[in-house]
């Protein structure tokens, strides 16, 4: 299936360019890295008026959180399957161990960064 049309009104099709000094540019291209939006993303925001995370995260530690997101992710999808009835039809329990597994080591990696 492929994607929906975007609404004519919601094409981003101007383009505006401008000039940053290289400091400014070093510093907007950081502030958009650490709370993890692309360059333009981040300007368009910041223009706009539109709410920022004002937490900032180490790109270390985004990595991880991303990565313990798509564990849990799957760790939902194998307990859906394990609670629908069926009797271990992809060997849920193995793949369950290996998730407990990779949580130890994430866990541990964790603690070894910490500041």
């Amino acid at each position: 299936m492929a994607r929906p049309k975007k609404d004519i009104s919601k094409k981003r099709t101007i383009v505006i360019a401008f000039r940053v000094s290289q400091s400014e540019y070093v510093i907007i291209t950081n502030n958009a890295e650490t709370i993890g939006l692309s360059v333009a993303g981040y300007i368009r925001r910041k223009c706009t008026g539109k709410s920022l995370p004002t937490k900032k995260v180490d790109p270390l530690d985004r990595k991880l959180f991303i990565e313990l997101s798509r564990m849990g992710n799957n760790l939902n999808q194998l307990t859906r399957v394990s609670n629908s009835g069926i009797r271990d039809p992809f060997s849920i329990h193995k793949q369950l161990e290996e998730v407990k597994m990779l949580l130890k080591q994430l866990k541990s990696s964790i603690s070894n960064n910490d500041r």
